[in-house]
């Protein structure tokens, strides 16, 4: 399985397109692409970015390699799905904003994806309408000695992991597995 690439290296990357996205709004946008039913392909950054002048990632470069790397998680049914939010050592309040970003790029990417009626469980609306209220959030006050913080944050990651899984099951294996079957 291949490993997704430091947030640096996407940042970078990032900048050397000329884009304005940090590394977890990237993968963010990305993932909800995916999960909402893109096409995976070389282009993804135009179409996340919903701008068709921005041009394919370079091969074998880091967005290319984030691109590689977040299909085969998404698609992995070992859960090995893992979020690009940054490196470990930020802060607590860095770590929960971008967090925050990651969601509400995810609902861009989604929504691009698979429109404004996809075709989601009830528990599928249950998880994006979640999504939608961490995209909304904000980082208040935390206090970066609490462990209670942490786990918190931790506690959320999970869970926006889960969403996004249950998502792409609504969207792309729940409809793959339906062709199979006819």
């Amino acid at each position: 399985m291949p490993d997704l690439p430091a947030p640096a290296e996407v940042a970078r990357a990032s900048q050397a397109l000329g884009l304005a996205a940090t590394a977890p709004e990237l993968h963010g946008a990305l993932c909800g692409w995916l999960a909402g039913g893109g096409e995976d392909s070389p282009a993804w950054v135009g179409k996340v970015m919903a701008d068709a002048a921005v041009p394919p990632a370079p091969a074998g470069g880091a967005l290319e390699q984030l691109r590689q790397a977040t299909v085969a998680q998404i698609d992995d049914g070992e859960f090995s799905f893992q979020l690009l939010l940054g490196e470990d050592e930020l802060p607590l309040r860095e770590r929960a904003q971008a967090l925050f970003d990651w969601c509400r790029s995810f609902l861009g990417g989604f929504g691009l994806a698979a429109g404004a009626q996809p075709p989601l469980s009830e528990e599928g609306n249950e998880a994006l309408n979640d999504l939608g209220r961490l995209a909304a959030a904000s980082v208040l006050e935390i206090d970066e000695d609490e462990e209670e913080d942490e786990s918190a944050l931790s506690e959320l990651e999970e869970f926006v992991r889960v969403a996004v899984l249950l998502l792409h099951g609504d969207c792309v294996l729940g409809p793959r597995h339906r062709r199979t079957l006819n």
